[in-house]
């Protein structure tokens, strides 16, 4: 294992995209192409282009890391050619080996998988890896973390966004194991009365539960909408009221196989062919039904496409889950991109007016806080893979960075460490709790 790739394992690295892959994994690749992903094309959330204009100098030192350690001989930053101030930040800074990709103002930009096609012309076969066509992508904030991990500082913060329905909107950097309830005080709390929650963007969020949820190394925002906003009662409708009204009503229009991002470029993946199957006992062909294991829930389908209100996604989702209990893998092949691929692609101010997110499709300003957490809650799952093994008991005092969870021997996994120094007040097989100071509880 090279250097590089010890260091990044060593602090606790994953991807903060969303998907929490650990990075030294990734960087144990070889690739040709290494493609940093600012597009940030969820609506609201402006966290990674705001890390650009701030850690441009980290990012590309990040960047050259990680083509070292893969071995690729072009570097590719993409952002939105709207992000004028981050550009021109980066500019001066790039290698020669290195260039800004720039992309249009649409979504879904930041699928991996539409970035790689949108900037090199390659497609990732269904069911495949970027790898698989030579090429690794991170976040920003991955690879800033990537820099600080080679001057050994852990990933003990998270910056992101805190926006909506909220009275001051702002991105801020806070230690990683505060809850949701301590970033939502830092804007000031909500506009009233009667507000719901997303953990993430408007398309692919999740609904908060609990304000006393921890932020995570892939925590990607918080956004605060009325409680009776579509967006909010969509992700409340249970499952089988989604397939009632899918068998109910769709009419079998073919948009949502129209907008789908993943079949524009050529997947098998037909929405409208899977609710088909699924409401009449699942009749036709098997592989349509596997095709789902494709979906990357971007939900262009579910909040866009579709004009009955029909949740395409949402039943991908539960076939995938299905799917892969049963040890199910997909096996068909890429097809040809179509010829309106690019154009049915959808600019960022239809969705915004589409989602009914106007009002509060604001700036969100990066903000210096002092944050002084009481309290931590670390969980030892951050990231796909096995969980962290404790390292730490509880009466244990820490410091902040210190390791707190291992790599399970032989598992895929990610370290996890303390973003505060403390005692440790409890030890759980989903985390560690750090009050501060020395006082044992």
């Amino acid at each position: 294992m090279s250097e590089i790739v010890e260091q990044v394992r060593a602090a606790g690295v994953v991807g903060a995209g969303g998907a929490g892959f650990p990075t030294h994994i990734k960087l144990q690749a070889q690739a040709e192409i290494y493609i940093v992903n600012g597009a940030e094309c969820e609506p609201m959330l402006k966290t990674d282009q705001q890390l650009v204009q701030r850690e441009a100098e980290k990012l590309v030192k990040g960047l050259a890391a990680a083509m070292q350690a893969t071995g690729a001989n072009a570097g590719i930053i993409a952002l939105k050619a709207k992000y004028k101030e981050s550009i021109a930040k980066l500019t001066p800074l790039l290698q020669a080996n290195m260039r800004i990709g720039i992309l249009p103002d649409i979504y879904p930009a930041g699928d991996e998988v539409i970035t790689i096609w949108l900037l090199t012309g390659r497609r990732v076969p269904p069911g495949g890896l970027p790898i698989d066509i030579g090429v690794v992508v991170n976040n920003v904030q991955t690879l800033i973390n990537l820099a600080d991990a080679l001057e050994g500082k852990p990933v003990i913060t998270r910056t992101l966004t805190v926006t909506g329905a909220v009275k001051f909107p702002k991105t801020v950097t806070v230690p990683i194991g505060v809850t949701l309830q301590g970033v939502l005080d830092l804007a000031g709390g909500p506009l009233g009365s009667g507000v719901a929650y997303l953990e993430g963007g408007p398309m692919m969020g999740k609904l908060v539960a609990d304000l006393n949820k921890p932020v995570t190394k892939i925590t990607g925002g918080l956004i605060a909408l009325p409680a009776d906003h579509p967006l909010i009662l969509k992700r409340q409708m249970s499952l089988q009221a989604v397939l009632r009204i899918a068998q109910t009503v769709c009419e079998q229009c073919c948009y949502c196989t129209d907008l789908c991002p993943r079949h524009l470029i050529g997947h098998e993946l037909p929405p409208h062919l899977i609710i088909r199957a699924v409401s009449y006992n699942r009749l036709g062909d098997p592989q349509v039904l596997n095709s789902a294991l494709t979906c990357s829930e971007c939900g262009v389908c579910e909040a866009y496409a579709c004009p009955v209100g029909i949740s395409p996604m949402r039943v991908n989702r539960a076939l995938k889950a299905e799917l892969r209990s049963k040890g199910v893998k997909y096996g068909g092949q890429l097809g040809a991109e179509q010829s309106m691929a690019k154009s049915r692609l959808i600019p960022s101010s239809r969705l915004v007016a589409r989602l009914g997110i106007k009002p509060w499709y604001v700036e969100a300003p990066f903000k210096d806080v002092s944050f002084e957490a009481q309290q931590v809650h670390i969980l030892l799952t951050q990231h796909i893979g096995a969980p962290a093994i404790p390292v730490v008991q509880k009466g244990d005092s820490v410091t902040a960075g210190q390791l707190l969870g291992e790599i399970p021997e032989g598992k895929l996994g990610a370290r996890v460490h303390a973003s505060i120094a403390g005692t440790v007040v409890n030890v759980t097989g989903q985390g560690i709790l750090i009050q501060k100071g020395g006082r044992h509880v």
